[in-house]
């Protein structure tokens, strides 16, 4: 569901009490919610509380939103600051030897198939993950979650130009990433074949 008016009927049924109603708001927002939320969050045993943490606040925070305005931006903006509070409480739970762990291991990806459908190749994927976490949190927001840049925009509270600027040196990262690392494929079957 992505039409204005049917968000606005959940939301006034909602405040006026209908669990129901919010529960088909959740249904109706909890896929974009889970991709944002899993691509950004490290550890992926602390995806599902900070998407309950998410659920509670746009709960608590309804009564507060402009029906006037659109609600996409509203919300990715309330998973936005969950997000953050998350990262803030982990930096100070420090976690080296998890991290440490985690970079012996090799990168095992678990995407639905609609996400490999738009994203299929590992080695993009891996890219995007190594992305600074403003440039990253844009890629995943506008190509993943299908957001537009004004949309973006709003969710983050940051201009427009700031949006268009991140999208546009995120892609230009990803480029010199891959170029190098066909560079590097290149040089390694060149030596094969000189063998």
């Amino acid at each position: 569901m992505n039409h204005p008016s049917e968000y606005a009927r959940l939301i006034v049924l909602t405040l006026d009490g209908s669990r129901d109603a919010f529960g088909e708001l959740y249904e109706a927002t909890i896929k974009d919610v889970y991709k944002t939320v899993y691509f950004l969050i490290r550890e992926p045993s602390d995806v599902e509380d900070v998407i309950q943490e998410i659920y509670i606040q746009v709960y608590r925070s309804l009564k507060k939103f402009d029906i006037s305005r659109p609600f996409r931006p509203w919300l990715m903006g309330v998973v936005m600051r969950q997000i953050q509070t998350h990262r803030r409480k982990s930096w100070t739970h420090v976690r080296i030897i998890k991290k440490a762990e985690q970079i012996d291991q090799a990168v095992v990806y678990d995407f639905s198939s609609e996400v490999v459908n738009k994203v299929s190749n590992r080695s993009l994927l891996a890219s995007v993950d190594r992305l600074p976490y403003k440039l990253k949190l844009v890629v995943i927001l506008h190509y993943m979650n299908d957001y537009t840049q004004e949309e973006i925009a709003a969710a983050l509270e940051i201009p427009l130009g700031t949006v268009k600027s991140r999208i546009h040196a995120a892609l230009q990262k990803i480029r010199k990433k891959q170029k190098i690392s066909f560079l590097a494929m290149g040089k390694v079957e060149e030596l094969n074949e000189s063998r």
